[in-house]
């Protein structure tokens, strides 16, 4: 089975071509810029070049994965928008993830997994020999729970929790395709933004 794989829930806009049967996974390309402000503009030329390094194209794909989130609405929506339309184009199923399992799943032993959320907030998880045992759930640093013995993740946030950090930084092709429970059937797409989106309609609020 060969998988697309797109996250845009972090500032890292990942794109990757994975190929998937039940000896594991093989990341055959994947494509990773990273840029807040560019979801958009870079998802569809990474996904794009990502194809062509593998020698591929859109044709030869047999399903389509995406990570849900949590992470900033309008980020968020790019990945989400677009892989449904890719599923819907080349009637394909798509699964969704969440990005922190994406990340997750690579690590070993009792992790937490953060991600900024902004508003000096971080998204987060925690997962013990890569399974998701709490979360995700936004908070401050100070009040995510203690006792991880490392965390994985955002750089910038990872130093605030005094243990030891770990790889990934970020969603990967791989962590993405791992994340999805392949025995069940694909599920709508709900995104996880854990709190309401910074931009509201113009006179919202007003009574």
């Amino acid at each position: 089975m060969i998988v697309l794989a797109i996250d845009t829930a972090t500032p890292a806009v990942t794109a990757g071509v994975v190929g998937h049967s039940a000896s594991g996974v093989e990341v055959l390309a994947e494509r990773v810029t990273v840029d807040p402000r560019a979801h958009a503009e870079q998802l569809t030329p990474n996904v794009l070049g990502a194809l062509a390094d593998a020698g591929l194209t859109m044709a030869d794909l047999d399903a389509v994965v995406v990570g849900c989130g949590p992470g900033p609405f309008t980020g968020l929506r790019v990945g989400m928008a677009s892989a449904a339309a890719y599923a819907h184009a080349l009637n394909l199923p798509v699964y969704g993830v969440c990005s922190l399992d994406a990340i997750g799943v690579d690590t070993t032993g009792d992790v937490l997994v953060v991600t900024d959320a902004r508003r000096r907030e971080v998204y987060w998880a925690r997962y013990r020999d890569g399974v998701r045992v709490d979360g995700p759930a936004v908070a401050a640093p100070a009040d995510v729970p203690p006792g991880a013995e490392a965390v994985a993740g955002s750089r910038e946030h990872a130093a605030l929790f005094e243990v030891p950090m770990l790889p990934p930084v970020a969603p990967t092709a791989s962590g993405l395709v791992r994340a999805v429970e392949w025995t069940q059937p694909p599920q709508p797409l709900v995104p996880m933004y854990l709190r309401r989106p910074d931009a509201t309609p113009a006179g919202a609020g007003r009574s």
